[in-house]
């Protein structure tokens, strides 16, 4: 009994009387699981943000994280080991940290929808069988390397599915997260890696379940037996039994209604309950999490709302101390000597070698080019969390001892770290394009398409968007317009992130084209008001970081061919008038598509043009303003203010602003800049050199503009107005601050007219129209015109003979 009292310690109490009672709150399992949670998600969120410039997914700061605090690093220290993760705290933590594992795996499970697993096609079932297959070969085989040197004596059957699953798991939504970093999750080999993960993942569950059945102390066949069959009857259980309950609720939350609290706590203490049956049949309790998961429906706000409720606590709190338990367990210390890292080199040359060769030889035989097959190998290769989950299983079931688990534990991690420096290296997709003339509002044939890239965050921009595309849409018999609908959407960190893969289609563009799909009132909005009108309305949705989701947008303008590219301004009405900014992410966005766009851009300040509803088209009845100074940008809001005033529901009011002779509209202020990316673009300062030729232009244009005016039949008022100083200006603008919108170009030359401003985007007038003390109700579109002399370093690189070497690309 007194060795068992040495071994043992005594149960932690939960809670402390505190420091004023001589108590140390770190000897009690409360404060102490608390200050372990902070210390955890502090360094491994410290790490992240260290690895954020290798663009590493948070999984590797995680992993890298617990194995620094645990024995291989600063756990080397039995003072800090004993003070913060004794051995008598180590169960609760663990307890914890699996019951957060649970929810995660839940959150796994909702992600894989099965009806895109079964229509994965041949290739991509091809290629994910070949990156299971030749690996788990390949695992066979170095398992009785192992074996034969440092884990004698084990169970040869466990031992060996245990590696086999171990070299053979790709990481899906670890995956799915490198994918959207390279910007691959629309490329062909995106969809074909995704479609081959899904695959890969639920295969290696069920090698998993294998692997689990296998390992059970009780030596007889029949038990490992038992253990499947039953597994085996749980699913079918889930699919025949629980799957129509969760339809029903699912069936009785239909979008837009809260979803009631007792459907939330239901499944939620369902995935608990399950987790009970398997773990009492011997498999794992994570499996039973899974398989809820798997079968809960995928259509309707219940998912969704799942997501929301679990995804941020169990991915920022309880996941960290999964891998920090992991970590604990994991001594790099015990590869030591000359054996024990050629069994390291060992392992990571199977696992990749079986991963990228046999990705690679497959993909060739499916005629993928040998470019894109050796990246879809690389991808292939990336390991996560599953993995992690399998090793430790393996450890618990004393089927892996230290060294052969920090072994597999630094195979995971290297292959995992490789991937994305390695796919940047290999394949970077060239953004090539055609050549395409119409590349601004203002042109010389008015009747030729205009095609809009029209951006958005959330509903709160559609009504003023339809309203506005409703009133842009002419009358011209040729010159139709045609505007894509781009839902701006943030890839976050979070599982639900992953969910918008799915939503990708064959053209290299990421769509939402099914009525069906989840969360797609936006574009059900877009689709129905495009099919009521003779305007061609394309819904289509870009997910990318915010920090460079410009990308997505200036790539999908010139792969549609657009003339505009209309952003939302980053600042919002309230209702007592005030702007109120949406954040600085959205603000450096815009900002970097001024930069790099390959046409015109248009910054719309929403008012809420048309009030919070779409306008008929016969109730359309707007009066619209356009401020004009002169130069490229003001011709540009001119050209779009022309082309709405062939709407019988407009009334077109043009100022022309004329200085007194031997003056300039500048009165004597600095120009402002074109302030651009520091090396994308040349900085173009409206400094009065070119002032002779802007002058011809807008002579022209003015004349182009009188003649359309005579014929417009009262649609369109001009007038020119003599101002003699800034505060004129003010004062003829403030005329029009009852309209329901305002044109104007960004960089007019004229002087500012606010003394300070947090919006260069918008130019000297533009950051007035859009300061409360202008106008609480009119709209404003502040236009930038496109200028080739100054697009020196495009996004996209334009090639004459692009058509002749590949298919040609139909809009």
């Amino acid at each position: 009994m007194a060795t068992h009292d040495l071994t043992c310690p005594s149960p932690m109490k939960a809670t402390s009387n505190g420091a004023f009672q001589h108590e140390n709150p770190l000897d009690y399992a409360l404060p102490l699981l608390i200050v372990q949670i902070c210390l955890v998600v502090a360094f491994t969120r410290f790490l992240a943000f260290i690895l954020t410039p290798l663009r590493q997914p948070r999984v590797i700061a995680e992993v890298i994280g617990g194995i620094l605090l645990g024995p291989s690093a600063i756990g080397r220290s039995e003072k800090f080991l004993n003070t913060f993760f004794p051995k008598k705290s180590l169960t609760v933590l663990e307890t914890i940290a699996n019951v957060g594992l649970l929810f995660f795996l839940f959150l796994v499970g909702l992600e894989l929808d099965m009806r895109s697993i079964r229509r994965t096609g041949h290739k991509a079932l091809c290629i994910a069988l070949a990156g299971i297959t030749v690996p788990f070969v390949l695992g066979i085989g170095t398992s009785f390397a192992l074996r034969a040197t440092i884990s004698k004596g084990v169970d040869p059957a466990s031992f060996l599915v245990f590696m086999g699953v171990a070299l053979s798991i790709t990481a899906f939504p670890v995956l799915a997260r490198i994918l959207a970093e390279l910007k691959l999750l629309t490329t062909d080999v995106g969809r074909i890696a995704m479609s081959a993960a899904a695959v890969n993942d639920v295969a290696a569950w069920i090698l998993l379940a294998l692997a689990i059945a296998l390992s059970g102390s009780e030596t007889s066949p029949l038990v490992s037996l038992w253990v499947l069959l039953c597994g085996a009857g749980f699913v079918l259980f889930a699919i025949f039994a629980i799957k129509p309950l969760l339809g029903i609720m699912a069936k009785r939350s239909p979008e837009g209604e809260p979803v009631k609290e007792i459907y939330i706590c239901f499944i939620l203490t369902l995935v608990l309950a399950c987790s009970f049956v398997t773990d009492t049949i011997g498999i794992h309790a994570l499996f039973g999490a899974f398989v809820v998961g798997v079968i809960m429906p995928k259509d309707g706000p219940l998912a969704g709302v799942l997501t929301e409720k679990i995804e941020d606590l169990v991915m920022g709190l309880f996941l960290p101390l999964y891998f920090v338990s992991s970590g604990l367990k994991t001594n790099v210390a015990t590869i030591s000597g000359a054996l024990s890292w050629a069994l390291l080199v060992l392992v990571i040359f199977t696992a990749c070698f079986g991963k990228i060769i046999g990705t690679l030889t497959v993909s060739m035989l499916c005629k993928v080019p040998f470019r894109e097959a050796l990246t879809l190998g690389f991808l292939m290769n990336t390991k996560g969390l599953v993995e992690l989950i399998v090793l430790n299983i393996g450890k618990d079931r004393k089927v892996l001892n230290d060294q052969a688990f920090a072994i597999c534990v630094l195979m995971a991690l290297l292959t995992t770290f490789i991937t994305t420096p390695i796919v940047m290296a290999v394949y970077k997709p060239a953004r090539r394009g055609s050549p395409y003339m119409h590349k601004t509002i203002q042109r010389k044939d008015p009747d030729t398409e205009l095609r809009v890239l029209a951006c958005f965050h959330s509903t709160r921009n559609i009504p003023t968007l339809i309203n506005l595309i409703e009133s842009s849409r002419g009358t011209r018999k040729r010159g139709k317009l045609c505007i894509y609908a781009m839902h701006l959407m943030e890839l976050s960190e979070r599982p639900s992130a992953i969910t918008m893969v799915h939503k990708a289609r064959k053209n290299g563009m990421p769509f939402w084209n099914k009525i069906h799909d989840d969360k797609d009132q936006m574009v059900i909005a877009f689709q129905t008001y495009g099919q009521l009108s003779s305007v061609n309305v394309r819904p289509m949705t870009a997910i990318s970081p915010l920090n460079n989701i410009h990308e997505d947008i200036c790539t999908s303008a010139h792969q549609k061919r657009v003339a505009m590219i209309l952003l939302p301004f980053h600042k919002h009405q309230r209702i007592d008038g005030t702007m109120e900014s949406l954040g600085n992410s959205f603000h450096v966005m815009n900002g970097l598509v001024l930069s790099h766009a390959p046409c015109s851009i248009g910054i719309l300040v929403d008012r809420g043009l048309g009030g919070t509803s779409q306008v008929q088209a016969s109730d359309v009845s707007y009066n619209v303003a356009v401020a004009f100074f002169g130069g490229c940008d003001d011709r540009e809001a001119l050209a779009y203010g022309m082309r709405m005033a062939e709407h019988p529901g407009i009334l077109l009011t043009v100022t022309k602003f004329v200085a007194s002779p031997g003056k300039t509209l500048a009165f004597g202020a600095k120009l402002v800049g074109v302030t651009a990316n520091k090396d994308r673009k040349v900085i173009k300062v409206a400094d009065g050199t070119n002032h002779d030729e802007d002058k011809q232009e807008d002579d022209k244009f003015w004349s182009e503009f009188l003649s359309v005016c005579s014929k417009s039949e009262g649609s369109i008022v001009y007038e020119e107005r003599l101002v003699e100083s800034k505060e004129d200006l003010v004062t003829v603008l403030r005329e029009r601050n009852k309209s329901n919108l305002i044109l104007v170009g960004r960089m007019p030359p004229v002087a500012p007219l606010v003394d300070r401003s947090d919006c260069p985007e918008l130019g000297p007038v533009g950051s007035y129209l859009a300061s409360s003390e202008f106008s609480t109700s009119a709209s404003v579109i502040v236009f930038q015109q496109y200028d080739p002399k100054t697009d020196v370093y495009p996004l996209v690189m334009e090639v004459s003979d692009y058509s002749n070497n590949s298919p040609k690309h139909t809009p």
